[in-house]
């Protein structure tokens, strides 16, 4: 889709199948093995076997390669694979990667994979240990140095001059801790089911790095999640009502990095967010009002507000009231704070089953789902909806 006109993939491609493993602290098994679990749970679940599939797409930070996948599940030739960039942004990007394969005729089922041991194996939030010499490795240096050394510190920077130029309080941020873990409440599947919290549980956990709290950061989770992708018309066909791709987009800004884009001209947004919520508007000719259901990207309270914002939903400054209105149901799977962190890829999982009807925190009527992906880093984000 191109930042400047509308582009024509919306409607040629949906999501058919979702799977996932268990989410846990210790799953017990390898990366490769939840993968291939997942896998097949989402072919099971589109009515289609490892021998449809001819595509692969996953994270460039995924330890298992599209033809050792291919292999262990069963799948025989691929015409299509690729691997997207950047962390949890890359998460909504392989969808769109999918996308655009099924509607060039590439491949006909793709199917969008990420699994990890994120708890019991490489742990993201303890920050930068050993890096290869690279250019980003040389782009975090500038602020290494100084103690911003975990994606927490790096979001505390932004967190904090968000609440000073609006005149707010760190518990601001509590609203979206407390919406999401209201929701993993009622979900069989989240790590926190049945363990909702209130405002004054997040203003007693402790602090992480100011203003963050225990609270407004996510989870570590083992777990592989799996999405399949192919066209409309064959999706018609298979069993479960398809998520129709209405719209797909990445996003980087300008003067960006990877959590630390420091000098800008402000941080008190996200321009990557800015660059994926226009082109989704223009792409899908929807605006805020016609969304049914939100699930952004949470892997940190502070950027949810700042997402809402950067879509429209409200005005800047705002977002933190809108949550408590409970304006837009949001995250209803429990979010990456209340269900598990995978990436995002559960959250794009939440949404096909709010098209479907089949949520556990289900929004009656729902027809439309948002989308988004990892922030303070090249961004992706889906406008997903129902077979019209």
């Amino acid at each position: 889709m191109s930042i400047r006109r509308a582009d024509t993939l919306g409607g040629k491609a949906a999501i058919v199948g979702i799977g996932a493993t268990e989410f846990s602290k210790d799953s017990g098994r390898s990366e490769l093995k939840l993968a291939v679990e997942a896998v097949r749970a989402a072919l099971d679940d589109a009515g289609l076997t490892p021998a449809d599939v001819d595509g692969l797409v996953t994270f460039t930070m995924d330890t298992s390669p599209e033809i050792t996948v291919a292999q262990a599940a069963g799948i025989g030739e691929l015409s299509f694979f690729s691997r997207i960039h950047y962390g949890g942004g890359a998460a909504c990007a392989t969808v769109q990667q999918a996308a655009l394969a099924v509607a060039a005729g590439i491949a006909d089922v793709v199917v969008c994979y990420r699994a990890f041991n994120e708890r019991s194996g490489r742990r993201f939030g303890s920050g930068v240990q050993r890096r290869e010499p690279t250019a980003e490795g040389a782009a975090l240096g500038w602020n290494l140095p100084y103690g911003l050394l975990t994606p927490a510190s790096w979001v505390a920077m932004a967190a904090q001059r968000y609440l000073h130029a609006y005149g707010l309080g760190p518990e601001v941020f509590g609203h979206v801790a407390v919406l999401d873990r209201r929701h993993a409440a009622r979900n069989p599947a989240a790590y926190f089911h049945g363990k909702p919290i209130t405002l004054a549980d997040h203003a007693a956990s402790r602090w992480i790095v100011e203003p963050l709290r225990l609270l407004d950061c996510c989870q570590e989770t083992d777990g592989g999640q799996a999405l399949v992708v192919t066209s409309v018309e064959r999706a018609r066909d298979l069993p479960r009502p398809p998520a129709v791709v209405v719209a797909a987009a990445q996003g980087a800004g300008r003067a960006q990095e990877q959590m630390t884009s420091f000098y800008r001209d402000g941080l008190t947004g996200l321009p990557e967010t800015a660059v994926v919520a226009r082109q989704l508007w223009r792409g899908s000719g929807l605006t805020p009002a016609d969304i049914d259901v939100g699930i952004l990207y949470d892997h940190f309270t502070p950027f949810v507000l700042m997402q809402l914002e950067e879509f429209g939903f409200c005005g800047p400054g705002e977002a933190g009231d809108f949550v408590a209105a409970d304006a837009l149901p949001l995250n209803t799977h429990g979010g990456q704070l209340g269900e598990a962190y995978l990436h995002g890829m559960n959250g794009i999982a939440e949404a096909v089953r709010q098209i479907r009807g089949t949520s556990v925190n289900q929004v009656a009527g729902a027809v439309r789902s948002l989308v988004t992906a990892g922030t303070g880093v090249p961004t992706s984000g889906l406008v997903l909806g129902a077979d019209d």
